[in-house]
């Protein structure tokens, strides 16, 4: 998983391919139970996606920038663009189930 912010955001996002990107914060419980299935699904997937971390504390204009109102919020980028997103912690299997759709 690589930590992005509101600088590198867009030069870390592939233009082709897919990306997940996790928005959360270091003070955050889910987003903290959350963080080890997201470095789990960059490790199984390798180079069909590309694992993005932001902390929404660090980069409030990228958070507000894709509408990012509670913590964690998962987007999943298509070709640089943002096509689904899951809110709240979720157990693998459902990202599992988004990234099936689309690899």
């Amino acid at each position: 998983m690589i930590r992005v912010n509101d600088a590198n955001l867009t030069e870390n996002l592939p233009s082709q391919g897919l990306a997940l990107v996790d928005f959360g914060a270091v003070w955050c419980p889910p987003c903290k139970m959350l963080k080890p299935i997201m470095n789990e699904i960059g490790a199984e997937y390798g180079e069909k996606v590309t694992v993005l971390e932001v902390d929404c504390d660090e980069s409030p204009e990228t958070a507000s920038t894709y509408g990012v109102m509670s913590m964690p919020t998962v987007l999943l980028f298509r070709d640089g663009q943002p096509v689904e997103k899951l809110v709240g912690f979720r157990p693998k299997s459902a990202y599992e189930n988004l990234l099936a759709k689309y690899v």
